[in-house]
């Protein structure tokens, strides 16, 4: 079988690039969630995964950030099983639908709180902080606090703060929900132009197949079923 039939192909001496996820499978709280998933995201491409709310959509990007652990199957970056990687050394980024910025930090502080964690000098912080609100279009805005900030422009931030990990996988988990129509749309095309210029691949949880079409290459369906949700397409 070719790499490109089999994500689940660790053992193959030609790598399957990006992301695999091969028959995943997971319960919680006595309920089967997810029933045999498998699925593809190429080094340069976003899916989005579409489904209704409570279908499983958040668990899955749990398992592939390293939240979750799946019953059965395994999820690989670039051919190589990363099962036993913890998640802060997976190298993905999530963004939720609640920005989740720290209170008692300003935007650049939030922005750089990574780089904080890393060790980062002050100065290079500095700098690439200011680099990432320049790229999220929030330039000058590094010392307002959070909390006056609009829903769009926190969800800004945060993208921003994922982005300093400088991740080779963003999933974004229903990011635009709590927003606007308008306002969603417009900051869905921005996002999606913004990390195809930077090269990352993303796959982005919504239940409004406008949103999905609008910010991805691929959709892909997560419909439920008797024995768990399954993908389709």
């Amino acid at each position: 079988m070719s790499p490109s039939a089999d994500p689940r192909g660790v053992s193959s001496q030609a790598a399957f690039q990006g992301l695999g996820v091969a028959g995943v499978s997971v319960s919680l709280g006595g309920r089967r969630v997810l029933e045999d998933v498998s699925l593809h995201v190429a080094p340069d491409e976003a899916v989005a995964l579409l489904g209704p709310s409570g279908v499983g959509k958040s668990t899955l990007l749990r398992v592939v950030a390293g939240l979750v652990a799946p019953d059965a199957g395994v999820v690989t970056w670039d051919g190589i099983d990363i099962g036993d990687v913890p998640a802060h050394r997976r190298r993905i980024g999530l963004v939720f639908q609640d920005a989740v910025l720290f209170p008692h930090r300003d935007v650049a502080g939030n922005v750089g709180y990574g780089l904080d964690v890393a060790g980062v000098s002050e100065a290079e912080r500095r700098r690439e902080v200011d680099r990432l609100l320049e790229l999220v279009d929030l330039t000058g805005m590094g010392e307002r606090p959070v909390d006056t900030l609009s829903g769009g422009q926190a969800q800004r931030v945060a993208l921003a703060r994922a982005l300093a990990a400088r991740p080779r996988l963003l999933l974004l988990d229903e990011p635009f929900g709590a927003l606007d129509r308008d306002l969603r749309d417009r900051l869905g095309v921005e996002v999606r132009d913004l990390l195809r210029s930077l090269g990352v691949p993303v796959v982005h949880v919504t239940h409004d197949a406008g949103e999905a079409t609008l910010v991805a290459d691929r959709v892909l369906a997560l419909v439920p079923g008797a024995h768990g949700a399954r993908l389709d397409g």
